[in-house]
């Protein structure tokens, strides 16, 4: 993981945050990219969260102006002891879209309809793209959520047996919004993603993540992997938690672009997400992520987590869904993909860099410990003076 690579294409007019590791004090410090350093935030605020609260004028001002503590380099070498990138954000809510891809909501079908056994996925996607035909399968790429048309799809798949929650989510009027992970538990780029002992099919998710603040206004965007146990949704989506919120199961980075000077919500509304995939044993899949693609806008989405029936105090991130959906087999034929530990996970785009993850056997990664209560112990010696 490069500098080069990690930036977006012109990162040198771009408002790049997010968090790094500071062994000297003991915690994680708010940054600014500047050249090939780290600027410290702190100064001007104690946490991403309330950094974003702030006029991104104002945000500019500050991160030109403060000091330039770390070396990109070095924050983001692996092998080192020093300084290292976090996830770019702290306080915010981890919130999560699903289906809000007619490819996806597919695959969310026969996932359902295999009952989390991979070995059946094949004949159950030859029966549902068949039983989708005369004209239906049209009608769900490009159906409005909510309209008239949707409802007159949903009668046609309910007389065919064909109804299912994911369908309802995906083209009924409300879409799937979720809690994907704790605050603070969201890993960064270097990190190692997590697929739990119990999981024998499950992928990563390349996604566009909204950063937004207290008011529901967007104020940037970053990547994300939402690691997804496919087997374990697919046995019953009240299995949900399970199958989304393991340790290391949340990765975001490598840092927030913040929506100022020419960049804009409109500026991602076309972005299109690289995924590559590189196994040990010489596999590799490439795929991609349009989010011009999504079938509720981003606006509507937000609209859905953030109103009257529900505020966040420290702001939100917000995962907008994939249309990733991987069934490509690795080993056994008819098994579609699923991942080994090993696998390099790299989710990039033109404007927001890249995130790199290695794939780990979750109970073998490090614990998480440093949550909300060590960062207030963190802020409470950082203002005393003590570290």
């Amino acid at each position: 993981m490069s500098p080069p690579g990690l930036l977006p294409a012109d990162a040198a007019d771009a408002l790049l945050v997010g968090r790094v590791w500071d062994p000297g004090t003991g915690g994680p410090r708010p940054v600014a990219v500047r050249g090939d350093g780290l600027a410290d935030l702190f100064g001007t605020a104690a946490t991403v969260s309330s950094l974003l609260e702030l006029p991104s004028a104002d945000l500019a001002r500050a991160a030109a102006a403060a000091p330039v503590r770390w070396s990109l380099a070095a924050a983001t070498d692996p092998a080192a002891t020093g300084p290292r990138l976090l996830a770019p954000v702290d306080l915010q809510v981890v919130k999560a879209c699903g289906v809000t891809f007619a490819g996806s909501m597919v695959e969310r079908v026969i996932e359902e309809r295999c009952a989390g056994d991979p070995a059946l996925a094949d004949t159950v996607r030859a029966q549902v793209t068949a039983a989708l035909g005369d004209g239906v399968t049209g009608g769900l790429s490009g159906v409005v959520p909510g309209s008239a048309e949707a409802d007159r799809i949903r009668t046609v798949l309910r007389e065919r047996g064909l109804w299912s929650q994911y369908l309802e989510v995906g083209i009924g009027p409300d879409p799937e919004v979720f809690t994907k992970a704790p605050v603070l538990s969201s890993v960064g780029p270097g990190a190692r993603v997590g697929i739990p002992d119990f999981s024998d099919w499950n992928n990563p998710e390349p996604e566009l993540v909204l950063v937004v603040d207290s008011r529901g206004v967007p104020r940037g965007a970053t990547l994300g992997n939402d690691v997804n146990l496919r087997d374990v949704e697919g046995r019953s989506a009240l299995l949900l938690g399970m199958a989304k919120d393991n340790n290391a199961s949340s990765a975001l980075g490598p840092f927030v672009r913040v929506f100022h000077d020419g960049f804009t919500l409109d500026s991602v509304r076309a972005e299109r997400i690289a995924l590559r995939i590189e196994g040990p044993e010489g596999f590799v899949l490439d795929a991609h992520n349009d989010v011009g693609r999504l079938s509720r806008t981003p606006e509507q989405l937000v609209a859905a987590a953030y109103g009257a029936h529900h505020q966040y105090p420290d702001g939100f991130v917000l995962y907008t869904g994939t249309l990733f959906a991987p069934t490509r087999d690795r080993g056994a034929a008819g098994k579609g993909f699923t991942h080994l530990v090993g696998d390099r996970v790299t989710i990039s785009s033109p404007q927001l860099g890249a995130l790199v993850n290695d794939v780990g056997r979750t109970e073998e990664l490090p614990s998480w410990e440093f949550g909300i209560g060590a960062l207030i112990g963190y802020l409470h010696r950082q203002a005393a003076g003590s570290g």
